[in-house]
């Protein structure tokens, strides 16, 4: 596992960021897993999308992040413009998100919705827990889309936006995502030799023209 963000030292990343689309105010990106999305608390730890971008596109900004293991579509603002609109699109959940994930074992249902909210878990960080009584909402639909002996492949599109809420959400419900060091027993963790997330599709309005923007990023595995 991971240990606290300021002492751990991220392993290097030799995977390139890929750039999928771009215009006049946005930026699309494919994130390796592995690659932090920004400059992490240690000083050693300064490797991460945004000083890759910024080399060749220094008005760059961030306007979400993915984990450091999970994969796949991010989309950085290129103006001040670009990135206060799409803040309040994040703020007021406009953005719609899915991902890939294959997890442990068997799901029970071919499509449902996780409704366990969320909270820090400060004696364990930067692990989180489910708390009924302080935690914050964290909804996420599933939807299986292949079964296989000992595990499913899933579509999740997460409705609200916590730290850890797609890994902690399919951990509670009895199925971790394979490769998970921070959520996922001894046997998922070692049948996989990354996290198996990945964020396939963005759905957002363009900052300049209002309209609606949808762009895919196929899942790696």
């Amino acid at each position: 596992m991971q240990n606290n963000p300021a002492t751990y030292i991220v392993p290097t990343c030799t995977e390139p960021v890929r750039i999928l689309q771009q215009d006049d105010e946005l930026l699309f990106v494919s994130k390796p897993s592995g690659l932090l999305s920004v400059p992490g608390r240690n000083p050693a730890n300064r490797d991460c999308v945004i000083s890759r971008i910024k080399e060749t596109h220094p008005t760059a900004q961030i306007a979400h992040r993915l984990d450091l293991d999970t994969s796949g579509l991010m989309v950085l603002a290129l103006t001040p413009h670009a990135r206060a609109h799409l803040g309040r699109q994040f703020e007021k959940r406009a953005v719609k998100k899915s991902y890939i994930a294959v997890v442990h074992g068997q799901l029970p249902k071919d499509q449902g919705t996780i409704d366990l909210p969320m909270i820090a878990d400060w004696e364990k960080r930067p692990l989180q827990k489910i708390d009924f009584t302080n935690g914050k909402e964290a909804v996420t639909d599933f939807e299986v889309l292949e079964r296989l002996p000992d595990r499913t492949r899933v579509r999740l599109k997460p409705h609200t936006g916590r730290s850890h809420q797609l890994r902690l959400h399919m951990q509670a419900i009895g199925h971790p995502i394979l490769g998970c060091d921070f959520y996922a027993h001894d046997e998922a963790y070692q049948m996989a030799d990354r996290l198996l997330l990945h964020a396939e599709t963005l759905e957002l309005f363009h900052p300049g023209s209002n309209a609606i923007i949808q762009l895919s990023d196929p899942c790696p595995f």
